[in-house]
């Protein structure tokens, strides 16, 4: 398993914006397919967006589409979550997952995201 670390969550207004940072011990971060995942109070946790180890393809689920943008790092970075257009509903812990090609995943400690005024 590898190390990651997520940053940047907080509060924002409806509307706003916020960008997430996924660090990572890992050298070779592509090597992994890069998950975003998120759990509201009271709710399962689900999957918001991911990038494919095989061909970078992206995933989003239909809440975040338009809104989302999911990427890549390099060196110590994992990834990256550019969230726009914020809204309340988007309120949740956010969580970097990374799993390598044996299928072994591996989470950060995810970091809170509260959209409100």
């Amino acid at each position: 398993q590898v190390q990651l670390v997520e940053s940047g969550g907080g509060l924002v207004q409806p509307g706003g914006s916020l960008r997430l940072s996924c660090a990572t011990s890992e050298f070779i971060v592509s090597r992994y397919t890069v998950s975003w995942y998120r759990q509201a109070p009271g709710k399962e946790r689900e999957l918001v967006a991911s990038i494919a180890r095989t061909d970078d393809s992206t995933y989003y689920t239909d809440s975040v589409k338009g809104r989302f943008a999911a990427s890549r790092g390099s060196g110590k970075m994992m990834a990256y979550l550019q969230m726009y257009n914020l809204k309340a509903e988007d309120t949740a812990v956010y969580y970097c997952s990374a799993e390598n090609l044996w299928g072994v995943r591996s989470w950060g400690q995810g970091t809170q995201v509260t959209v409100s005024s």
